[in-house]
Parts: C-alpha cells; structure tokens; sequence
C-alpha cells in the first residue's frame, strides 16, 4: 500500500491550509490510489509548539469505518517508546504500520524510529511524499517541488 502510486490533486497544497480546532490546527486530504484503494492524509500542528506536528497517511478500508494508519510522521514534541525493542528517544520520528506491534495488541503504528531527514512540518511532508507512493500534480510549480529530489 506504500508503495501504491497516489496523485497529490492539483489544488493540494490549497487544501492542505491548516484550520483551527481546539488547541491546534488540522486538515485531511483525501487521495485515491491508482489500484482502487482509498487513503487520507492526516495534517495536525499545535498552536503552542512548533516540533508537535504529525502527518498521517491512513487506509481508509471500503467495508470499514476504522482508519488504519500506514505511517505517521512526528516532530520532536515527545518522548517515543518502542514496547518490544525496549528502546526510548526524544527525536523526530517516524511510526510505521508492522504486524508484530497489532499481534501484541497494540496500535497497528505503535513502532517507531527516529530520523533525521526531516526537521520540520513542511520537511516531514516531503518526506511522506518520497516514502508513500505520492506523485505531485503534472502543473505543479517550481517552488513547490523543492527539497523532493531523492
């Protein structure tokens, strides 16, 4: 499902202007993969601390109402614990989906890593756009596709 291709609309980054909500600001964004299967991308930034972001690519299964959370990129707001690896950092990370955290009973992204390819909301974005199968709009503007080259 990663590695599904899934276009970015043309008025992506339009509709990914965050809104306010309690605290923080957040939007979802919709996107169809080429193989039929649906995903929304998760957009959440705080009000009060600029490393407490996540972008969030989701499945969103036809004969279910329950998100199922492929990736989750996180800023550096917290401290992140792996259960099975016994291993603790305060970095940004990255959840990814793993069979073994959901055969344990915990969340299907439970497993992290740190990273340093990313240090900051837009960044962590890019890094979402190279890592999931996305591809940017055929008019997309210069400016826009900076920092995406592998």
């Amino acid at each position: 499902m990663l590695r599904e291709r899934k276009r970015l609309p043309d008025d992506y980054r339009l509709r990914m202007q965050l809104k306010e909500k309690r605290g923080h600001k957040e939007r979802e964004l919709d996107i169809a993969g080429e193989e039929g299967n649906e995903y929304r991308v998760i957009f959440r930034q705080s009000n009060s601390n600029i490393l407490d972001f996540s972008i969030i690519l989701a499945l969103e299964p036809k004969e279910s109402n329950r998100r199922f959370r492929l990736r989750r990129y996180n800023g550096k707001s917290h401290e992140h614990t792996n259960r099975i690896e016994h291993n603790t950092f305060y970095e940004f990370h990255i959840h990814t989906a793993t069979e073994r955290y959901q055969e344990i009973g915990a969340d299907e992204d439970a497993y992290a890593e740190p990273t340093d390819r990313y240090a900051d909301f837009d960044s962590a974005f890019r890094c979402l756009i190279r890592d999931c199968g996305f591809t940017l709009p055929e008019n997309a503007q210069l400016s826009l596709l900076e920092g995406l080259e592998p």
